[in-house]
């Protein structure tokens, strides 16, 4: 028998080794969550909105990202709720990583963590096999929505990681203060 090595501690993924498909989908997708918004703790606002690459991503943005994304397939692709009737932007484009002057890391995670509540409330009314229609794909599964969000967050979780270890040096996926 492998006895499991549990130092350091598991984590959440690592927990889910065998639970059911839906709860592994789930559990990843949470896990990237969290990393997203530890990738910004402890930062300062100037910090946070550092441009470290040509395009638009900063630290703050994949934050504001992250919440277009989910907009985009829990409510817009998923409920089928028209773009006009979701605040805030819904489309995971270039311009969901601009922040505003007056945007708090608090803000921005308030936003993120309502978005995502969002998110799992929606998910929660479907099965996994239940599909929706894509103007480019035809149609999607949650199951495939969920891998989607897993592929897209651990991207920018990976664009956070090397971000922040530019700006204090920090790494790993938990919450490191400056």
């Amino acid at each position: 028998m492998i006895t499991p090595q549990i130092d350091p501690p598991l984590d959440a993924p690592e927990l889910a080794a065998v639970a059911g498909e839906r709860q592994i989908l789930e559990t990843f997708v949470d896990y990237f969550r969290d990393v997203t918004k530890n990738k910004v703790a402890g930062l300062t606002a100037e910090q946070l909105r550092i441009r470290l690459v040509p395009s638009r991503t900063t630290l703050a943005g994949l934050l504001k990202h992250a919440s277009a994304v989910e907009r985009n397939w829990f409510q817009h692709r998923l409920a089928q709720i028209p773009r006009e009737d979701i605040p805030g932007n819904s489309f995971g484009d270039d311009d969901s990583f601009l922040v505003g002057p007056d945007e708090s890391l608090t803000d921005l995670i308030n936003e993120y963590d309502a978005t995502c509540e969002w998110s799992r409330q929606i998910a929660a009314g479907f099965d996994l096999d239940h599909t929706v229609p894509h103007p480019r794909l035809g149609r999607v599964s949650l199951r495939w929505i969920y891998v989607h969000m897993i592929e897209e967050l651990g991207r920018h979780a990976g664009h956070a990681d090397i971000l922040r270890e530019q700006i204090d040096g920090a790494q790993g996926d938990q919450v490191v203060a400056s």
